[in-house]
């Protein structure tokens, strides 16, 4: 899932911003739905989100929009004003390849925008990078609780790994 911001808001990399969309992602808990992974970028927000079936991914995804724009208009101050773009963008993944790809693609997404090389082992500290336990490098966890929770599908879980751990080095795909 992709949310973007509509232009003129200031980064949602800025610490209190993303404070804010890290507590509305601690926040949106539901028996039925899964925020299983995330990272802010400048001006959107990507999420690996999981459901029960297509309703409860629906309501889950209304919640934690609304959790994050509750909480980013505070920060700024606002009221009324549109923070959205546009509505979100969802894609439904299928295959464990396809998972892999989106971990990668969610967790090194800083490293697209902010044209960092692809080999650099750097973990994203603005997305759930630093809880992730599919590396292939053991890391030491934070003390923090994680803000987002296990996957339960078996896709989620351990499908992608077929296809190998990811490496903290690699980055998505972007033009030279």
């Amino acid at each position: 899932m992709t949310l973007r911001v509509a232009k003129g808001l200031p980064s949602l990399r800025n610490e209190r911003l993303y404070l804010a969309v890290e507590s509305a992602i601690r926040a949106t808990r539901r028996p039925d739905f899964r925020i299983v992974e995330f990272s802010v970028q400048e001006d959107h927000v990507h999420a690996l989100v999981e459901g029960d079936d297509k309703r409860s991914l629906e309501r889950g995804l209304r919640s934690l929009i609304a959790r994050v724009t509750r909480r980013v208009k505070k920060v700024l101050g606002l009221s009324r004003a549109k923070i959205w773009s546009d509505r979100y963008h969802r894609r439904d993944l299928t295959s464990p390849r396809q998972v892999r790809n989106a971990l990668v693609y969610v967790l090194a997404n800083f490293k697209k925008h902010l044209r960092v090389m692809h080999g650099a082992p750097r973990i994203d500290l603005r997305s759930s990078a630093q809880w992730f336990t599919g590396w292939i490098q053991n890391r030491r966890l934070p003390a923090e609780p994680s803000p987002v929770e296990p996957p339960r599908t078996w896709l989620a879980r351990v499908g992608w790994k077929k296809h190998g751990l990811i490496h903290p080095g690699e980055a998505p795909r972007f033009p030279s």
